[in-house]
């Protein structure tokens, strides 16, 4: 795992806790790369049933399976305006995040949890 220092969890207003940074990220910065346990496509009905549906991620070419992010991963929130996104790295088992935009000191960094072609449909932790 790789994670720029800057960063720590902390109470967020949007949704429990969030990630923020004490420090300036400038637009473009690798903030983390977080492995990921990855769930088989017939495992994936399972999460549904427990605390981590809310945490994680359709996975794989096909959206088939489901990964739980470690890291800070998972805890990153969801906003329509982000300043931050991720690239799922397949081969790796990784989520890559970084900075879309200049990131001020105290901010929380705030990622689009949306297909970019669909930025209506509910979220997944939404649908309970």
């Amino acid at each position: 795992m790789q994670r720029i220092p800057s960063l720590y969890v902390a109470a967020s207003d949007i949704h429990g806790r969030g990630v923020f940074t004490h420090s300036p990220i400038p637009e473009g910065t690798l903030l983390e790369i977080c492995p990921a346990i990855i769930i088989p496509e017939a495992e994936v009905a399972i999460i549904h049933k427990t605390i981590l549906h809310d945490y994680y991620f359709l996975w794989g070419d096909a959206q088939k399976e489901a990964a739980i992010v470690l890291g800070f991963g998972s805890i990153y929130n969801h906003s329509d305006i982000p300043n931050a996104r991720y690239i799922m790295d397949y081969e790796q088992q990784s989520m890559d995040f970084f900075a879309t935009r200049d990131i001020e000191a105290g901010e929380e960094i705030v990622v689009n949890y949306r297909d970019d072609n669909d930025s209506q449909s509910p979220l997944w932790f939404q649908e309970k």
